[in-house]
């Protein structure tokens, strides 16, 4: 008898991330489903397509960082999409790399110190409102459905002093978007389509300067 977890995964074993990980990022999305009934980590309307629209989207971008960089952060992270997912399946990678999660809200980041004592995960939470940290450092920094990329460059321009690589989520006008902001700025990034949506980017900058 095939695994459920394995049927329901598949889409992520291209992306090397092994079947052992498959049941642990189900128990986190039921997680989720359950909290949600007290506070809103995600729309209402996206419970039944979650497993999809959620945890595989939020861990398609495994295959886009760098899986040597020691620290992660997800500058927005909500309902730990994608930064507790990233750090369930790196866990299942024995890897170092630690997890930092920025969230103002109480609750949800009471969720997530929550999920990560749960599922034993080398995360950091801070509740704090990351546009009011400065000098901060970060090989790799992630943002799902957080605010619009204009806001996200200025952000990252003038928070962090250091940084490798950005790894954001882009809808449907995501070209056209990259373009708008190539007016202010000078990129350096790979884009991919999502594994999810056809139209919906992937988005990796590696270098920004202001012009």
């Amino acid at each position: 008898m095939i695994d459920s977890n394995f049927l329901n995964y598949s889409y992520l074993e291209p992306l090397n991330v092994s079947r052992e990980t498959f049941p642990e990022l189900e128990q986190f999305r039921q997680t989720i489903i359950e909290k949600n009934k007290h506070i809103n980590l995600i729309s209402k309307h996206t419970e039944d397509i979650s497993r999809e629209r959620h945890i595989i989207d939020s861990a398609q971008i495994i295959d886009f960082i760098d899986l040597n960089a020691s620290v992660c952060t997800d500058i927005g992270s909500g309902s730990g999409l994608p930064g507790i997912v990233l750090a369930i399946i790196m866990k299942h990678k024995k890897s170092d790399m630690k997890f930092r999660l920025y969230e103002k809200s109480f609750h949800k980041s009471k969720f997530l110190k929550e999920v990560t004592s749960k599922f034993n995960l080398n995360v950091e939470v801070f509740q704090k409102d990351i546009f009011k940290e400065k000098n901060l450092s970060s090989n790799i920094i992630v943002a799902r459905a957080f605010k619009p990329l204009p806001v996200i460059l200025n952000l990252i321009k003038n928070n962090f002093k250091y940084f490798n690589e950005v790894i954001l989520f882009l809808g449907k006008s995501g070209r056209e978007i990259i373009n708008q902001a190539s007016l202010e700025w000078e990129i350096k990034y790979e884009i991919k389509k999502s594994i999810t949506n056809q139209d919906s980017l992937i988005l990796k900058i590696k270098s920004l300067e202001k012009k």
